[in-house]
């Protein structure tokens, strides 16, 4: 099976963005480079050729487009996700975590019905393959702090600071 993938450069952000004709599947840490998709892609989904392709990840891109421009909060594009059916259940409760809000790891782990995995729900968290779009930066320590992330706690930072205003006022259009 292909997967298509484009470098979606928007401001300062770059961010290598891949989909399989299923869905969204992929999207990499800011300045990952190539090779973080390349190993992803060789571990999750074997034998997989890599095809860049800017016109099938247009509808992709766009949504991410949007929400790095603060005019979106949440996303509509098919996903094709690949992980156990708990990686699949914490990564459905991230969906749930409102735009500009954040949860704990034990909040997660208490909306999926398993109060004790705890360490094993940030090991989903930290395993999802779709940055901001199934959004485990919303996911803080329980005190508050920020904690692991795939892309880098600047990275982390920088979403949810982008959530929270950004210093400027968001725009209205684009699935608010």
């Amino acid at each position: 099976m292909p997967i298509y993938w484009t470098l979606l450069a928007q401001g300062e952000w770059r961010l290598h963005v891949a989909a399989t004709p299923s869905g969204l599947c992929f999207i990499g840490s800011q300045n990952g480079g190539l090779e973080e998709l390349a190993d992803w892609s060789h571990a999750r989904m074997p034998g997989s050729e890599l095809v860049r392709d800017e016109d099938k990840l247009r509808p992709y891109a766009a949504e991410l487009e949007e929400y790095l421009l603060e005019k979106r909060e949440r996303f509509t594009v098919p996903f094709d996700l690949r992980g156990t059916s708990f990686q699949l259940a914490v990564w459905e409760a991230l969906g749930g975590i409102p735009y500009g809000q954040t949860l704990s790891y034990s909040d997660i782990a208490e909306r999926i019905r398993r109060p004790s995995a705890v360490r094993a729900v940030g090991a989903a968290i930290g395993a999802n393959p779709v940055l901001i779009t199934i959004p485990c930066h919303r996911v803080v320590g329980k005190n508050g702090a920020l904690t692991g992330y795939r892309g880098g706690l600047e990275m982390k930072a920088k979403l949810l600071q982008l959530e929270r205003g950004g210093g400027r006022e968001r725009g209205k259009s684009g699935g608010k």
